[in-house]
């Protein structure tokens, strides 16, 4: 039978290394003395005979192998962390706490019945919603950090059940010089004016979708906030069709109809980030979601307002 070299204490005291930045501050953090974090790595590049850090000048750096060595070792961990995890749920009847991770794109008025429904069934249970942004809800998926996610995208590896479309638009106050442009609007015209963007809220932030080429751009946290700042005739934005339809309607802001991008077009998907240890009470709160998934946007008129 098998008997490991290592133990999961040495590869959390060397993750703990690399990721509070040295000896010293892992030892803060983990309530460890330095010298015995310093004994643990270097048994255990003795153990494996493999050198996974090398000290240049005062601080420690991964080796090609230590690099490699590392992230496996993330993966052993999680994976206990996972089996421990799905052993409290089994243990329990129900989670004491939920966490939902809900893209900002996600339209508010859906989940507000799901939650009205779900109270009276939570069992005393705590829910977190947290708000993510683009790349921050893959981040959710990744990291495991929510028990639920709703996405505009689904991670390479995992599933998604998909919950209804989302429709983009770019939008501006009608006194903005490109509420002016007859026609379509060059793309190329837009380089030239302030562009507004929802902040990305990825620990690592990643511009892989979107148009993000102005010149110009302010950044702010939430729709509405984007909304506040062209009602005032600052910048552009492309913004969900569902946040600023009542605006379009109303001719407080008007759609700009760009060459080649009249309107994106984007899917909402429920993800379960760890679906082996999905508790009775999120599985109650997703069904109750995907109950609610018919309220899908409709399609943008194609006809520019004015």
């Amino acid at each position: 039978m098998y008997r490991p070299k290592t133990t999961l204490e040495q590869w959390r005291i060397l993750q703990a290394v690399v990721d509070f930045g040295g000896y010293a501050q892992a030892a803060a953090q983990l309530n460890k003395s330095q010298s015995s974090l310093n004994h643990a790595v270097a048994k255990l590049q003795s153990q494996l005979d493999v050198q996974l850090l090398e000290v240049r000048g005062r601080k420690a750096f991964l080796t090609e192998a230590g690099e490699v060595m590392l992230r496996r070792s993330r993966h052993l961990t999680q994976n206990v962390h996972d089996l421990e995890a799905l052993a409290e749920n089994i243990h329990q009847d129900w989670e004491p706490e939920i966490t939902l991770a809900l893209d900002l794109a996600y339209p508010r008025h859906c989940i507000l019945p799901v939650l009205q429904a779900f109270y009276p069934q939570s069992r005393g249970s705590r829910l977190k919603i947290i708000d993510t942004v683009l790349t921050g809800s893959d981040e959710a998926v990744q990291e495991g950090w929510a028990d639920i996610v709703i996405s505009t995208s689904v991670p390479k590896g995992f599933l998604g059940e998909p919950l209804a479309d989302i429709y983009f638009v770019t939008v501006c106050h009608p006194s903005h010089p490109l509420a002016a442009i007859e026609g379509k609007v060059d793309p190329n015209e837009l380089l030239h004016h302030l562009q507004i963007v929802i902040k990305d809220t990825a620990k690592s932030p990643q511009e892989k979708q979107g148009w993000l080429r102005a010149e110009m751009r302010w950044t702010v946290s939430h729709f509405q906030s984007a909304i506040d700042l062209l009602l005032q005739n600052i910048g552009f934005c492309w913004l969900p069709f569902h946040e600023v339809h009542n605006k379009l309607d109303s001719g407080e802001l008007v759609r700009l109809d760009i060459q080649g991008s009249s309107y994106r077009k984007g899917g909402l998907f429920l993800i379960h980030p760890r679906p082996d240890n999905l508790g009775p009470g999120s599985r109650l709160l997703s069904d109750l979601i995907l109950g609610h998934k018919h309220t899908t946007e409709t399609p943008p008129n194609l006809k520019k307002e004015r």
